[in-house]
């Protein structure tokens, strides 16, 4: 019985040192995954804004009970291609304003070109009703010369508007 004990005991203590480790480990991932991406220099590389973008967008969830944000990555381009992106985009989000949001949720509008961001947010909220988007949250992530006409835009849907500098 003695043995026993003994046995357990060595198993328990070995078992707590290991999950020690195991969170130091937790801890060092942690601290590798929230280095900084650095802001894309090209405009086209939608990997690289998505990356850096999700950052920013992570570090401003708080408030949001839904499952996940809705990102919106506004083509920066004048091609058209990015046209075409631009304008499915839009009319995409156009539906979604008239239709509304439910309480909780999160919609960012971000791009490498912060003007056209902001072109974008106001053509799709251009026609939302006053008081739709209470408690909803808007987080545009532009350039602070666009920031007043975006919150001119927002404010009378009741949105939770915030703003992050790029």
């Amino acid at each position: 019985m003695r043995k026993f004990v003994l046995a357990v005991t060595l198993a328990l203590a070995g078992t707590v040192m290991l999950s020690a480790c195991h969170k130091q480990d937790d801890a060092q991932q942690a601290a590798q995954q929230v280095q900084k991406v650095a802001k894309p220099t090209d405009p086209n590389d939608t990997k690289a804004w998505n990356a850096y973008l999700g950052q920013i967008v992570t570090a401003n969830m708080q408030g949001m009970t839904a499952d996940r944000p809705y990102a919106y990555l506004v083509p920066a381009g004048d091609d058209a291609d990015s046209q075409a992106k631009y304008g499915r985009q839009l009319e995409a989000v156009q539906d979604v304003v008239a239709r509304g949001v439910l309480p909780g949720n999160m919609l960012v509008f971000a791009g490498p070109s912060s003007a056209k961001t902001a072109d974008f947010i106001t053509a799709a909220f251009k026609d939302a009703k006053p008081g739709a988007f209470k408690d909803v949250i808007v987080l545009f992530i532009g350039d602070e010369a666009d920031k007043q006409r975006v919150t001119d835009v927002l404010t009378p849907t009741a949105a939770n508007i915030r703003f992050v500098a790029m």
